[in-house]
């Protein structure tokens, strides 16, 4: 398992261009909606640029694209309830399901 890093040492990472730049990549690719409302049927303005898996669990996935995702604010938060004086949220596993086609 990897080592939990500091906060502030992350933190330093979303102040960089490089985070910027990616940033907008991701807003472009998920069309400016959040994501996880889109999963539940509904239309709504992202505004968050999310880290599926944390940061401070796996920093090497920090820049990769395919581990962020556009969330509204809501959402967000109740991913991380500890940020808004809450307990942090347990996290469970999310199950990939593939799907092939049938060559018949």
């Amino acid at each position: 398992m990897v080592e939990p890093r500091p906060r502030d040492e992350i933190d330093k990472l979303y102040k960089t261009n490089r985070w910027r730049k990616l940033r907008q990549v991701v807003i472009a690719k998920d069309y400016g909606l959040c994501q996880e409302c889109k999963r539940r049927g509904l239309v709504v303005k992202g505004v968050v640029v999310h880290h599926i898996i944390e940061a401070r669990e796996d920093i090497t996935k920090f820049w990769d694209e395919d581990n962020l995702e556009l969330v509204c604010l809501a959402c967000h938060n109740r991913d991380h309830p500890e940020r808004s004086g809450g307990d942090k949220k347990v996290k469970t596993k999310r199950k990939v399901v593939k799907f092939y086609a049938n060559r018949e």
